[in-house]
């Protein structure tokens, strides 16, 4: 008995293996990508089919970001919980592997029960004893139209459109902890321009004071230079409260203490963000590889498998349940001869009425695929706009930096051409006050756009995938 067992179990697994190859899942193709097949203001460079960006740490190169960086990855909470998401994810889809297998599972029980004389058959009291132990298959269903197959299969994609997810999240948080270090950097330059601002105004206000009370200086010149001080103090302390902020935001993002030797110096712009040459031509197919967009095609083969799944209902559904085991009425004799048993109860249901449910979930399923294939064009078409952005900001940066740097210098002749007309005699303050005023908002003007220019090259970092090591 025990050998027909064991043959009907394996019997039941090849029809298993085979009915597993069947497949109500509709044939999966890749939609179309509604973009244009390059972009037009791709950056000037040599042609190439396809780009490659580099690893972060070949992108930032200043050492004290790099290091900053390094503790967001390991300290951020929010990357944490996407890590964390993925690995249940991964435990979804191994609980719904499993279901493909049979469970096997052994149990024992042992039963004693009394009966009074008033209900014994012999008008006595008496005591019985049952032992049993027991191995078998409860309610293993057959996958013979690959319904369990489906969802193992859905949720295979659901795993990894997490790990796609957890991707974009790293890759996230290392372009807002260099765009929040570059911040902190660009307070650094303007708190040291307004602090020179200001030390020179306090200077120019100690020798017209001077002047003044030699009268050879107007109380209207006086009034003007104190004017000009206190509105370069209430700056300083702007940009302070603004450098603190910024400090929070970094510390937040970084998500543990920042040692104060980490943070950026007023000459961090320069140098601190690589970019790996453009290609001429830059194919729009280089968005097919960005997280954001391989979480939305996992998605959408999810949704194609959830539509096998509702398919396979349609159809009948075959149940083992086998069980083999000992039992007797005495303990010591449980494994005896003559006291095995087994049994074989396989079962089958078929649909017969459901009140159109089957056809609702079956409708259900393809809606969604529709919404998977809507939500993954949308995602390229989002993608392409964010490249084709940073692109176009990048071609005009350059120029505008030139003329932001000729318009410093400019300011800057103008200024010290009035400041000397001023102590000379020649002109009163207003002349010098009105140039310096144009050389402090050239300067920060410049420093903002240095700001922009290398947040650029952290935008088009993030926008064109994260780089290798996001992989």
């Amino acid at each position: 008995m025990k050998l027909m067992l064991l043959r009907a179990l394996a019997a039941a697994t090849m029809t298993t293996v085979l009915g597993g190859c069947v497949s109500m899942a509709p044939h999966y193709q890749l939609p179309e990508a509604p973009v244009p097949a390059q972009f037009d203001n791709a950056a000037t460079g040599e042609a190439g089919p396809a780009l490659a960006m580099p690893a972060w740490r070949e992108v930032f190169l200043e050492p004290r970001l790099q290091q900053v960086i390094a503790l967001a990855l390991q300290n951020n909470r929010d990357l944490r919980v996407a890590v964390l998401q993925v690995e249940k994810e991964r435990a979804q889809y191994r609980i719904q592997r499993a279901a493909l297998l049979p469970s096997v599972d052994a149990s024992g029980s042992v039963t004693r029960s009394r009966v009074s004389d008033a209900n014994s058959e012999t008008g006595t009291t008496q005591v019985t004893e049952s032992d049993a132990v027991q191995v078998g298959i409860s309610s293993w269903e057959l996958d013979l139209f690959g319904r369990i197959r489906s969802l193992k299969n859905e949720a295979l994609q659901n795993w990894l459109a997490s790990a796609e997810n957890q991707r974009a999240a790293r890759t996230s948080l290392v372009a807002e902890v260099a765009t929040a270090w570059l911040a902190l950097a660009a307070d650094e330059q303007s708190l040291a321009f307004t602090r020179q601002t200001l030390d020179s105004q306090q200077q120019t206000l100690q020798r017209t004071e001077a002047r003044h009370a030699q009268g050879l200086a107007s109380g209207l010149d006086l009034s003007q230079v104190q004017t000009s001080v206190e509105a370069a103090r209430a700056a300083l302390a702007r940009l302070q409260t603004q450098q603190a902020q910024d400090r929070d935001a970094l510390q937040l993002l970084v998500g543990a203490p920042l040692d104060a030797a980490l943070l950026p110096s007023a000459q961090a712009l320069d140098g601190t963000v690589a970019l790996a040459p453009l290609p001429a031509n830059l194919p729009s197919s280089v968005l097919l590889q960005r997280p954001d967009v391989l979480s939305a095609e996992h998605a959408l083969q999810a949704a194609n498998a959830d539509i096998g799944a509702a398919r396979a209902a349609f159809f009948p559904t075959l149940t083992l349940t086998a069980n083999y085991g000992h039992s007797s009425t005495v303990l010591s004799t449980l494994f005896s001869a003559g006291t095995r048993g087994w049994s074989f109860a396989p079962s089958i249901t078929a649909p017969i009425f459901h009140a159109g449910a089957l056809k609702a979930s079956l409708d259900a399923s393809k809606i969604g695929k529709d919404i998977g294939i809507a939500q993954y064009e949308k995602a390229i078409q989002q993608a392409f706009s964010e490249v084709a952005d940073a692109l176009a900001t990048r071609d005009h940066l350059v120029a505008q930096m030139e003329a932001q740097r000729a318009l410093v210098a400019a300011s800057q002749r103008s200024y010290t051409l009035a400041d000397v007309r001023y102590r000379t005699g020649l002109d009163g303050y207003l002349q010098a006050l009105d140039a310096q005023r144009s050389l402090y908002a050239a300067q920060q003007d410049l420093i903002a756009l240095q700001q922009q220019e290398a947040g650029n090259r952290v935008t088009l970092f993030k926008v064109l995938g994260g780089g290798a090591d996001a992989r």
